[in-house]
């Protein structure tokens, strides 16, 4: 029912910034709560950052909180995260994800559908 795709990925310095975007098919956009999920080589997928449908209630992983920041704009059907003062641990593959609820959730399962990903790499 809902289509993503991940875009903004890339290398960037320890310290730097990128903005990831993920644009999102269908016409209630605006019913589901977003978010993304990140996993490095060798390692679980893990919590990222969410979204509430209305862009009015986020929620962070402790890693990345005071550095990204998770927003949305409806009328465009897009999501994005603006990452600043990234760390090398920060290299993963980011998946932007939608859940089938208006309200956020910091579990994976919770999520119906996934992006194919994008990659980000930091170097130290």
């Amino acid at each position: 029912q809902v289509q993503l795709i991940e875009s903004g990925g890339g290398l960037v310095q320890a310290g730097g910034s990128l903005r990831l975007s993920c644009a999102a098919s269908g016409r209630t956009f605006s019913r589901y709560a977003m978010g993304w999920f990140r996993q490095a080589p060798g390692k679980e997928r893990e919590f990222v950052a969410t979204v509430n449908w209305s862009g009015g209630d986020t929620e962070y992983a402790d890693s990345v909180k005071g550095r990204f920041t998770i927003s949305r704009d409806n009328a465009k059907n897009m999501v994005y995260l603006q990452m600043n003062s990234l760390k090398p641990e920060d290299t993963a593959v980011y998946y932007c994800v939608a859940r089938n609820n208006l309200f956020i959730s910091a579990r994976s399962r919770e999520y119906a559908y996934w992006g194919q990903g994008t990659q980000v790499t930091v170097s130290s």
